[in-house]
């Protein structure tokens, strides 16, 4: 499955030169003025995995394809976006096509860049946004209400009922500036929910822009809105980092003491939040990573490689990735009794290396 990750904020706050750091490009204009971005800038990035490399020296494998996310810049968002200020339709009409949204928010002091409000708050930054996603997401439910009751007229109401009572619900939480992903929903609900592409459904990660790594004041975290994820990243580091050769960006990074770099935290971030893991395959031809949604099965994941491939399961042999290596790959880990062989329930998990029998 692919990725999408959309990323917004206010003008000015350094989407742009993140998108360029993450993606290793010069698509996006980052420009000291509001609305540089018109287009969304759309970049595909290869998810860094140390597993594949350990896993193609022992097939001996001809290539190796990792995963991919793709990154979208989308606009920054003003005041009133929601009632078509600023590029406000062109930016949450792109915002309803990506994943997740990844919100930058501005903790850097420049002189030389200014804020488009004047003030360095990443939770005001955060405060203006959220509000107008709300606001446009209280105007999609409100249109869908009045026309669901006078449909209801029509028709018998009880077959309206359900709808109406889950989009009154939504129109007194969203009117108390609350987004919609922090109610809870039943099934029936769930796919009502579909229709609408709420944009304050899609799940949320802060990406808080600071000065440098650890020597910007402590965001306080816990401001944020709970159940999201939250980066600290330095766009102008991870743009000069992007500059440099894979070798020498690793011995800039240890040099001042950085574990990871913005995209290993984005990327790790973001598959927390959408609860994401990836599962290889790995022989002679190539060693792959796939992505799935955790708790997928067997049949589902295989799918994912070919649609043909789970009507035709039959069963699938797994081991571990670390277990792969150390044995000397599948002639090794069913020799020493590390292979397990899986029918249609087993969920894959994170790590797992697999080889599915398919029937033609």
């Amino acid at each position: 499955m692919s990725l999408s990750l959309g990323i917004v904020g206010l003008p000015n706050v350094g989407k742009s030169t993140l998108f360029n750091a993450l993606t290793r490009s010069k698509l996006a204009d980052a420009q000291n003025y509001p609305f540089c971005t018109i287009e969304p800038n759309v970049g595909i990035v290869s998810v860094p995995d140390e597993r594949l490399q350990k896993l193609s020296d022992v097939s001996k494998s001809k290539k190796i394809i990792p995963t991919a996310i793709e990154f979208v810049d989308i606009a920054g968002l003003v005041k009133g976006a929601s009632e078509g200020e600023g590029l406000g339709n062109k930016f949450l009409s792109h915002i309803r096509e990506v994943d997740a949204i990844v919100q930058v928010v501005r903790a850097f002091a420049d002189g030389n860049v200014t804020h488009v409000y004047n003030k360095i708050d990443p939770d005001s930054d955060a405060d203006i946004i959220n509000l107008e996603l709300v606001m446009a997401d209280l105007q999609t439910v409100k249109k869908r209400l009045d026309n669901t009751r006078k449909k209801a007229k029509g028709i018998a109401i009880k077959e309206c009922v359900p709808e109406i009572n889950l989009l009154e619900k939504l129109e007194k939480h969203l009117e108390e500036g609350q987004p919609a992903r922090q109610l809870e929903y039943n099934e029936d609900e769930m796919s009502i929910l579909k229709e609408l592409c709420l944009l304050t459904m899609k799940p949320m990660m802060y990406v808080v822009n600071v000065d440098e790594i650890g020597s910007s004041k402590t965001i306080a975290k816990s401001k944020f809105e709970f159940g999201s994820e939250v980066v600290e990243v330095c766009a102008k580091l991870e743009a000069e980092l992007s500059e440099l050769s894979e070798d020498d960006a690793k011995e800039y990074m240890k040099e001042l003491g950085m574990e990871q770099s913005g995209l290993d935290k984005i990327i790790l971030a973001g598959y927390k939040l959408l609860n994401l893991v990836t599962f290889l395959t790995s022989g002679e031809p190539e060693t792959r990573a796939w992505t799935v949604k955790a708790g997928t099965a067997g049949p589902q994941a295989a799918a994912v490689i070919h649609t043909d491939f789970e009507k035709g399961y039959i069963k699938a042999e797994i081991t571990r990735w670390q277990d792969f290596v150390e044995c000397g790959g599948w002639a090794g880990v069913k020799e020493k009794g590390k292979m397990q062989l899986v029918g249609k329930d087993y969920l894959i998990k994170d790590g797992d290396v697999c080889y599915f029998h398919i029937s033609t």
